[in-house]
């Protein structure tokens, strides 16, 4: 997030200041977002902080809602699956191609997705094991799960 802020400073300071706009700094900035936005879905899953529907899920019984819970983790850790291979599938199809402006191949772009597919394939399943371990009481709230998880 940083690096994006200093990025369009100097989009700024070169527009209006040096009076030479800097042409690579849309390319850049593109890439950047959809780091931050990748990774940012990753550590949602890793603190279970991503948006999702669960007030019909809360709302059952506790055995129904903790299998539930594991149903769900292995929904998002499937889902995480997929998104790794479809994304190293298209890292590797555009690799060889450059993001003009920056010289970088296009496959950077969706590098992002491809890891963030193996965060979430990790960080899901890890959850979807504790659960089916039984290291979480059927009654214990989601956010229960995450905050022992972080400390």
């Amino acid at each position: 997030m940083v690096m994006l802020i200093v990025v369009f400073a100097w989009l700024v300071f070169g527009r209006y200041v040096l009076n030479q706009t800097p042409t690579w700094v849309e390319q850049l900035a593109l890439v950047l977002v959809v780091w931050i936005t990748f990774l940012g879905a990753g550590a949602g899953i890793h603190d279970d902080t991503h948006l999702g529907v669960s007030f019909i899920r809360e709302a059952m019984p506790p055995p129904i809602r903790h299998v539930l819970r594991i149903v769900c983790e292995v929904v998002v850790a499937g889902f995480g699956l997929v998104m790794l291979i479809a994304c190293t599938e298209l890292v590797q199809f555009g690799w060889s191609t450059r993001i003009p402006m920056l010289n970088v191949p296009e496959g950077v772009r969706t590098l992002a997705a491809a890891i963030a597919g193996a965060l979430i394939f990790l960080f899901a399943t890890a959850r979807a094991v504790e659960l089916i371990a039984g290291g979480v009481h059927p009654d214990e709230p989601v956010a229960a799960i995450s905050s022992e998880r972080s400390s």
